[in-house]
């Protein structure tokens, strides 16, 4: 299970995490929703060790991500297409993974194929399009069947059939047992993946309801969106 408890992040006089405090548990998708600037990259980051929080927590297990002792089997994420170093192939990419945290080569293999990238393998990752870095970037989440799944906008770069996969991947993982964390800007595709959502906006907890509840009164979960980030949204254009 992830924690965040009264998590606040400053730089400067400048606010971006307020008193943010939810909980994400296993078994379920859980959406993570919010304008520009709201704060959600910065809560993942903080959660994954990647930035140090002025007040609070973020905890996975109840442990914070420098504390685990296996990460790449607990804890899979992915934060933006995945670095790999230049003209080595997907296969290579992935066992030196494997290698350093003692996972077998076997589970290179079963990982592209979960991913669809079998069949370049082989291909340097330098020649690679921005959809097939973020497959490859979740075949290295799989890589150590951790228990949790930390995801930010996971579906940038992907086609409606990539797209299409990843709902099914998560909802499959999450059915599973795992706990699935994913941030995304695509309002219709959470509401057909995520069964738990939280919306956050100017770095506070504007909601954390099943979906189900969150668009009941609405035509749609863009509509209980729009209508909850309103006041939230720092740039917005004329209307129309």
């Amino acid at each position: 299970m992830i924690e965040i408890s009264g998590l606040t992040k400053r730089y400067g006089d400048v606010v971006v995490v307020d008193g943010l405090s939810f909980e994400v548990r296993p078994g379920r998708v859980t959406g993570f929703l919010g304008p520009n600037g709201a704060g959600k990259s910065t809560t993942m980051r903080i959660l994954l060790g990647l930035a140090r929080a002025s007040s609070g927590s973020a905890t996975i297990d109840g442990q914070l991500y420098s504390e685990l002792r296996e990460p790449l089997r607990q804890v899979g994420a992915l934060l933006e297409a995945t670095p790999v170093q230049r003209g080595r192939t997907a296969y290579r990419h992935l066992l030196a993974l494997a290698q350093t945290h003692g996972i077998a080569a076997s589970r290179v293999e079963e990982v592209l194929d979960l991913v669809g990238l079998t069949s370049v393998a082989g291909r340097s990752s330098a020649e690679f399009s921005l959809g097939m870095r973020q497959r490859l970037g979740v075949a290295a989440v799989l890589l150590g069947e951790p228990s949790t799944l930390v995801l930010d906008e996971p579906a940038n770069g992907l086609d409606p059939a990539g797209v299409h996969w990843l709902r099914n991947l998560l909802r499959d993982q999450a059915a599973e047992g795992r706990t699935v964390f994913v941030s995304s800007h695509l309002i219709s595709e959470m509401a057909l993946t995520a069964d738990q959502l939280v919306v956050v906006g100017r770095g506070r907890l504007l909601a954390d309801l099943p979906i189900a509840e969150l668009t009941s009164g609405h035509a749609s979960l863009e509509e209980a969106y729009l209508q909850l980030t309103g006041d939230s949204v720092e740039f917005s254009g004329g209307a129309r």
